[in-house]
């Protein structure tokens, strides 16, 4: 993206000088706040900057059921184990099963090199093993979603440039699909290429929308 932006710089840097520091300042903090709304629109619409749809997510193998109840000892986060069975539970590629712990009362996962199995003293489940009612809900959903938010899409500027990008660890994540790089979905996962999926950039309308707002704030003065 900031190649993109040195670009337009090239094209709009003279006519940005004729204005004076205030109104400049107040001009690049609405060309960031502006570029900020594109990118998220853009974002919703999964699209990267050319208009082509983001890459698809890789298509996951359906996992197995578990047909039994499992027993087992897992460590809290303080340390000490507790005794967790879990019915309808489904085991995942990468080393993890989730399923309904009736000690919790709720759905959870647990990492298979960290359990403990005991043996199971109760009746066998049913032959179905049961289904997980939130199985594949997540990864129907838009890629994203919560990353464009205001919380992690920032835009800022000052008296001399504008910028729009992701901060915490949603930089992390938008840098690898922006690059199309290797990462580990998980500790316990291979290395994985990610396709390429531009969340920053500039469209032929970002580019036009700047032109025509420096032009117009050099005639009309910012609004």
């Amino acid at each position: 993206m900031s190649d993109d932006f040195l670009q337009i710089d090239q094209l709009a840097g003279t006519l940005l000088r004729n204005l004076d520091g205030g109104a400049r300042r107040q001009l690049l903090r609405k060309l960031s706040r502006n570029l900020q709304a594109s990118q998220r629109q853009r974002i919703t619409r999964q699209e990267n900057p050319d208009g082509t749809p983001f890459a698809p997510r890789k298509p996951r193998r359906d996992p197995k059921v578990g047909r039994f109840p499992r027993r087992f000892l897992y460590p809290t986060d303080g340390g000490e184990m507790r005794e967790a069975i879990v019915k309808s539970y489904v085991l995942q590629e990468n080393g993890k099963i989730t399923g309904f712990d009736t000690k919790a009362g709720a759905i959870r996962t647990f990492f298979l090199d960290k359990m403990k199995s005991l043996p199971w003293e109760g009746p066998k489940a049913p032959a179905s093993g049961g289904k997980l009612r939130r199985k594949g809900r997540i990864r129907k959903k838009a890629m994203f979603r919560k990353m464009k938010g205001h919380r992690y899409l920032i835009a800022r500027s000052n008296a001399d440039e504008a910028w729009v990008g992701f901060t915490g660890y949603a930089a992390t994540i938008a840098n690898i699909n922006q690059a199309g790089a290797v990462d580990r979905p998980g500790p316990r996962s291979k290395p994985t290429r990610y396709p390429q999926r531009k969340l920053v950039g500039f469209t032929d309308a970002d580019r036009k929308s700047i032109m025509d707002a420096v032009l117009s704030a050099l005639v009309d003065g910012v609004s």
